[in-house]
């Protein structure tokens, strides 16, 4: 559901920001302002969109979570721990680390955000964080922005009752901001190389098995394995040849094949049942796994 907010002073706009990132003080602006904010919820990540006429400078107690975004129009300039940085058109950036005090101002924005918390990430790089608050490249940045716009008016619209599928849409927009932005990522430790053994492998393979119709992430198998995300994550390089998630996707797309064998929905349905937004990737993905289309074998059942 989307929520829209227009406010018409700095003193409503104040208030509207507050709530929405952190505790704000206005510290100059234009008294006479417009400023349009739209929220989208996907899961436990938010899209925002600010636009309007509006000039402010502020500054701000720590936000909490990661606030990132692409700039279309207007500046914005964010500063923290002594460095300022000025995103201009077509810029994509993170406003501040989400442990420290920052300072803002804007300039007739339009601006898409995307506000993750730590904890969202932490289910898919266990402690990671972020190192800089530049993309590493263009391209980098290109397509971190291509994503968000995919999973926010694509996805989110059609498939925001199917639990799998945003579940899976949440796991990418992360997997794209990590591998856009640098971060504190560190190497496999002594402990993590010990845990990749057999035995980890088939207590995740059993629960995969037994929750692949639940949202469960690679730290809910790692859990269950009861070692750490990147331990899981080497132990499965290590003796299968995949990731767990590539894995929970096999498990998956074999549930979908028996219910395209039992004629339990059309196609679509069973799609986004198993976490599929995109019938045309579920039909690549099942002929490449069984040699025929999905609508042959529903036709068959």
């Amino acid at each position: 559901m989307e929520q829209v907010v227009e406010v018409t002073d700095l003193d409503a706009a104040h208030e509207v920001l507050s709530a929405a990132y952190s505790r704000i003080r206005i510290d100059g602006g234009r008294d006479r302002s417009l400023m349009r904010m739209t929220s989208r919820m996907l899961g436990r990540v938010r899209f925002d969109r600010i636009s309007g006429h509006i000039g402010l400078e502020a500054t701000g107690e720590p936000l909490g979570n990661y606030v990132f975004g692409y700039l279309e129009s207007g500046w914005i300039r964010h500063s923290s721990d002594g460095e300022d940085r000025l995103s201009r058109s077509g810029d994509v950036f993170l406003s501040a680390p989400p442990d420290r005090p920052f300072g803002a101002a804007i300039d007739d924005p339009e601006v898409s955000m995307v506000v993750l918390s730590q904890e969202v990430l932490d289910e898919i790089a266990d402690g990671v964080s972020f190192a800089g608050c530049r993309p590493l490249s263009p391209q980098a940045a290109a397509a971190w922005r291509s994503t968000c716009v995919h999973l926010r008016d694509e996805v989110l619209p059609v498939f925001a009752g199917s639990p799998l599928v945003v579940a899976n849409a949440t796991r990418l927009l992360v997997a794209t901001t990590l591998a856009a932005f640098p971060t504190n990522a560190l190497n496999e430790s002594v402990a993590d190389r010990r845990d990749a053994h057999p035995l980890t492998v088939r207590r995740a393979v059993a629960y995969i098995e037994d929750n692949a119709a639940d949202d469960i992430t690679a730290a809910d198998i790692a859990h269950a394995a009861r070692v750490s995300i990147r331990a899981i994550q080497l132990a499965f390089r290590r003796h299968l040849d995949m990731t767990p998630m590539a894995y929970l996707r096999r498990v998956r797309l074999s549930c979908a094949d028996a219910d395209l064998r039992a004629a339990n929905g059309s196609v679509t349905a069973i799609a986004a049942r198993w976490g599929y937004a995109r019938p045309s990737v579920f039909a690549a993905h099942y002929r490449s796994a069984y040699g025929v289309s999905p609508s042959q074998t529903l036709r068959s059942g």
